[in-house]
């Protein structure tokens, strides 16, 4: 029987692996809704101010991660097993939806910051000239 400790690093490890597939499952018309609103509103209720069991103390804190592990394995569990299939193998070959959109938004950031930079460094030339411009004139 594994310990405590071992069963508890396996979870963690397990935990980004799940998190990807359940995003990609969220994702996907195939997966039923009912399934889906389960998890929404499982993970609405860990990040809603309300704190059932807060007074016990690190229970408190850890009620909410188990509960978010809870829904997430659960959903994944729920789901069709041809199309959790098809996700952990594309999660595997890094082609999952989540991949995609984590090179988007990733290569939209980067974007975005390169235009931010790209005004600034403008916008430094522009009070460069200028300046330059005026103390042409003043001598």
């Amino acid at each position: 029987m594994p310990s405590v400790f071992s069963r508890a690093k396996e979870v963690l490890i397990d935990v980004p692996r799940h998190g990807k597939l359940a995003y990609c499952l969220l994702r996907d018309e195939r997966v039923p809704a009912a399934p889906k609103a389960v998890l929404l509103a499982a993970l609405g209720l860990i990040v809603s101010p309300i704190d059932f069991p807060a007074w016990i103390p690190v229970l408190g804190e850890l009620d909410m991660l188990a509960l978010g592990i809870l829904a997430v394995e659960t959903f994944v569990e729920a789901c069709p097993e041809e199309v959790r299939r098809e996700h952990q193998e594309a999660i595997k070959a890094k082609q999952s939806i989540f991949d995609r959109d984590m090179r988007d938004t990733v290569g939209a950031a980067r974007y975005g910051a390169g235009r931010m930079v790209n005004r600034f460094r403008s916008r430094i030339r522009r009070k460069d000239e200028y300046q330059s411009v005026s103390e042409g004139l003043r001598n």
